[in-house]
C-alpha cells in the first residue's frame, strides 16, 4: 500500500487504536478482536513484548489490518519495525531523525507533539499527522480548537483522555483522527480475552467517527 493510501485510510477510520498489551498473544487478541469489530487499525507498541514480532504476524496473516508500529523512540526500533512490515510508525515525541528515516523510506509518520512549536516543527521536518500527546493533561478537546486556531492545516491525533465521551468534542474541534488506548482496549477485557466487548467498544468509537463526519458534510 502506498503512502498516499496509508494516509487516507488513517483519516478515513479516524480511529488508531494503541495497543498495549503484556504478551503477544494478546495483542494478537486485541487486534483482531477491533478489527471484527469495524476498525481495521493496530497500533502495536513497542513497549509489548516481542512487539516485532507481532507485526510482523499481523502483517503476513491479516493484510486486512493497517498494521502499525507505536512508541517508536529512534531510527534503530523504526527500522526494524519497517522490516517486521509496519505501514506506519508512531512516536510518543518528537524525534527529528525518524522523521528523516520516515521520509527516506516513503512511510506515514504520527510525530508526537505537544507545544505548538513542537508541532509545527513537526510538521515542518515532514510528519504526515501530529499527534498531540498527553493531550488531556492541557484541556483536551478545547486545546485541539486552540490549536487549530493558528495551524489550520496540520492535521492533529489527539491521544490521551480520548473515549466514548470525549470522541466527538475532539472531532468537532478539528481532530483528523483519534488515538485510542485503554478506553477501547480495556485491561479486563484483554486479560479475560473478552472479545464482544472489544469488539462492542470498537463499534461504538466507529459509529461516532462516521456520525460526527456526516454531521461535517451536512
Amino acid at each position: 500500500m502506498i503512502k498516499a493510501d496509508v494516509r487516507k485510510r488513517i483519516q478515513d477510520i479516524g480511529i488508531v487504536p494503541v495497543i498495549r498489551a503484556s504478551s503477544p498473544a494478546e495483542a494478537r487478541f486485541a487486534a483482531e478482536a477491533i478489527w471484527h469489530g469495524g476498525i481495521s487499525i493496530a497500533e502495536i507498541t513497542m513497549t509489548v513484548p516481542g512487539a516485532i514480532e507481532v507485526i510482523s504476524e499481523l502483517a503476513r496473516t491479516t493484510p486486512e489490518v493497517l498494521v502499525g508500529a507505536g512508541t517508536v523512540l529512534n531510527p534503530e526500533a523504526a527500522r526494524r519495525c519497517l522490516d517486521a512490515g509496519a505501514q506506519f510508525l508512531v512516536t510518543p515525541g518528537l524525534s527529528l531523525k525518524t522523521i528523516e528515516l520516515a521520509a527516506k523510506e516513503d512511510v506515514p509518520i504520527m510525530v508526537g507533539a505537544l507545544t505548538p512549536t513542537e508541532v509545527i516543527t513537526a510538521w515542518e521536518a515532514g510528519a504526515d499527522f501530529v499527534k498531540v500527546f498527553p493531550c488531556s493533561q492541557v484541556g483536551g478537546a478545547s486545546y485541539i480548537r486552540a490549536l487549530k486556531g493558528p495551524l489550520p492545516d496540520i492535521p492533529l491525533v489527539p491521544t490521551g483522555g480520548v473515549n466514548l465521551d470525549t470522541a466527538a468534542d475532539f472531532l468537532a474541534a478539528g481532530a483528523v483522527a483519534l488515538g485510542v488506548g485503554s478506553e477501547l482496549l480495556q485491561k479486563e477485557a484483554l486479560r479475560t480475552r473478552n472479545a464482544e466487548a472489544l469488539r462492542t467498544l470498537a463499534g461504538k468509537f466507529a459509529a461516532i467517527v462516521k456520525s460526527m463526519r456526516q454531521q461535517q458534510l451536512a
